[in-house]
């Protein structure tokens, strides 16, 4: 029988695809733990989107290219790298959709503040988290731009512009106010 728990990590230490293990609180562990936490918060739009089909299916696109991106930096970096399960056609998706969704949009003339529906408020809060996983991701390419594809920085890039603008298709969508930011 299969057991969750191996207690190998009780002193704080995790093992990384390869074999090796590193402490919990590693550069790499932070990014590949954030990239799960934006996936798990997509999980949860996604779901809330059911009258958005199209949505929803990009979204589930959007979580297996992120399981892959989790795989690629949880692997050992001294050990053979997967794919990373990313390709351009992969951004270019994203820069597709929110062409699509930009083009029935007001232009933008005030910065937003999350809210206005429980909907765009998910959109901003994956946004958000992107944000942060791109942040971590960054730093972790910094350190060796060899050990971290360059496309997933990208990816990551492009995808919190495609939550923020996400967020302001549901409004309209939705019939909701978008919330402006007032000095």
């Amino acid at each position: 029988m299969f057991k969750i728990y191996t207690k190998t990590g009780d002193l704080g230490e995790t093992a990384l695809f390869g074999g090796r293990r590193v402490s919990k609180s590693h550069l790499r562990v932070d990014a590949y733990g954030t990239v799960d936490e934006l996936n798990a918060f997509i999980g949860l739009l996604r779901d809330q989107c059911s009258n958005f089909t199209s949505v929803q299916s990009v979204l589930g696109i959007v979580q297996h290219r992120l399981f892959t991106v989790g795989a690629h930096l949880a692997s050992d970096p001294d050990k053979a790298l997967p794919a990373p399960g990313l390709s351009p056609e992969d951004v270019q998706l994203l820069e597709q959709e929110m062409d699509r969704m930009d083009a029935g949009l007001p232009p933008l003339r005030n910065f937003i503040l999350p809210g206005g529906h429980p909907v765009v408020s998910a959109a901003h809060v994956c946004r958000t988290v992107c944000r942060r996983a791109e942040r971590l991701v960054v730093a972790l390419y910094e350190q060796d731009a060899q050990r971290v594809d360059a496309l997933v920085l990208q990816y990551l890039n492009r995808l919190s512009d495609y939550f923020f603008l996400l967020s302001r298709y549901l409004s309209q969508q939705l019939g909701a106010a978008e919330v402006l930011w007032e000095k």
